[in-house]
């Protein structure tokens, strides 16, 4: 069974689905599609902070590349 249903998303970005009685209880997926709505969506600056991490030896020369340097 597919259903589909289209919302807005708030500022809260937090949604309250009310589900049809005709969805059986226990497994349900639920897929977010997003669609563009003619705006530009411009990157957050800063958006991936803490998402990565860089070794300690990050700036080491690395062996594959000894007999070039």
């Amino acid at each position: 069974m597919g259903i589909t249903q289209k919302v807005e998303i708030p500022p809260n970005r937090r949604l309250i689905i009310d589900v049809p009685i005709e969805v059986p209880v226990g497994k349900t997926i639920l897929t977010f599609t997003p669609e563009k709505i003619g705006q530009n969506i411009k990157p957050v600056f800063g958006c991936a902070k803490g998402q990565f991490k860089m070794t300690p030896d990050f700036d080491e020369p690395l062996e594959d590349f000894k007999d070039y340097m």
